[in-house]
């Protein structure tokens, strides 16, 4: 990395333009703290960047400081790897990887690397979150997670066909890992105690799950799951944390409600949180602040040892 990246802008290559990859490539195009300097992706595109269909021409190029992956999640690890012995800054899309040993792979190149690196779970710094993390809940009793959707994957997905297969799709790494995140950040690191999938067989045997179970315990709290897909009903996002003082429940990425013992209220919030505040964190994280409001590879290492207990115990 540059030696003088901590008061120039930051030279940002992208890796992956998918839905994720195109969203952040707008955003970044315009923010202030980087240029982007190169993109790539298996697929010939026109990103209106310098472009290529080599991935490692860009997390080995010497004239990039730092690399968002948005790659499907089998490939994250292959290449944060290479881009932190590399000298550059990792910004990797969730999941951290597929398996625990990737993940420990990437944990452990960042960790001996001592480079920027995070993970993009898009409640890090959502308003609401910031709101529950900062309140007195009194003692917390509990924590259920339940999210439903009629098809998955999404419609906003379905170019994204990697996501329907068991292998590295499905929505307990694509979408409970968010709420996963959101547990330990608030209460604390989890570890399963019982926790089950029904897989679709999809065409070809290897279909994504469709119904996922499961208690958890982050330290003495019980952290309860309920996530089903295919289903007729509306598609539903739902995290309530049980306190003794007082209660909250985020549904739908964005609504937050309160009760103090009575009906839920609803809690007026400033809509923070983006794709440009992250990249905004990131960016102090590479010239040295870094923030508890952007997860980090160790925070995408207990997400993914508590998600993939869901699949393991199944194997």
């Amino acid at each position: 990395m540059r030696q003088d990246v901590r008061m120039s802008e930051i030279r940002l290559g992208i890796v992956g333009l998918g839905v994720m990859g195109r969203r952040t490539l707008r955003v970044a195009v315009g923010h202030p703290d980087f240029t982007v300097v190169r993109a790539s992706d298996v697929t010939e595109t026109d990103p209106g960047v310098p472009f290529t269909t080599d991935p490692r021409a860009v997390v080995g190029a010497s004239d990039v400081d730092a690399v968002y992956i948005a790659t499907p999640p089998a490939f994250h690890a292959d290449l944060a790897v290479t881009a932190l012995r590399s000298g550059k800054a990792v910004f990797c899309e969730k999941p951290l990887a597929v398996s625990l040993a990737d993940a420990q792979r990437m944990l452990d190149a960042a960790t001996e690397t001592g480079l920027a690196n995070a993970v993009n779970f898009a409640l890090s710094d959502r308003d609401a979150v910031l709101r529950v993390a900062g309140d007195d809940l009194g003692t917390v009793r509990g924590v259920d997670i339940r999210v439903q959707f009629p098809r998955w994957p999404r419609d906003f997905q379905a170019t994204a066909t990697w996501l329907a297969g068991r292998e590295q799709g499905g929505f307990v790494r694509e979408v409970l890992s968010h709420f996963i995140y959101l547990t330990d950040r608030i209460v604390g690191p989890l570890e399963a105690v019982e926790t089950s999938v029904d897989y679709s067989d999809g065409p070809d045997g290897t279909g994504s799950e469709v119904a996922a179970r499961g208690l958890l315990r982050a330290g003495g709290v019980p952290v309860h799951v309920s996530a089903v897909s295919d289903l007729a009903g509306p598609e539903r996002y739902e995290w309530i944390i049980w306190g003794t003082r007082r209660s909250y429940m985020l549904r739908d990425w964005a609504q937050l409600y309160v009760t103090e013992g009575g009906e839920w209220q609803p809690v007026e919030l400033a809509g923070t949180g983006s794709e440009h505040t992250r990249l905004t964190l990131f960016a102090q994280a590479i010239r040295g602040r870094k923030s508890a409001d952007l997860a980090d590879f160790a925070a995408g290492y207990r997400v993914q040892r508590a998600v993939e207990t869901f699949h393991r115990i199944q194997s």
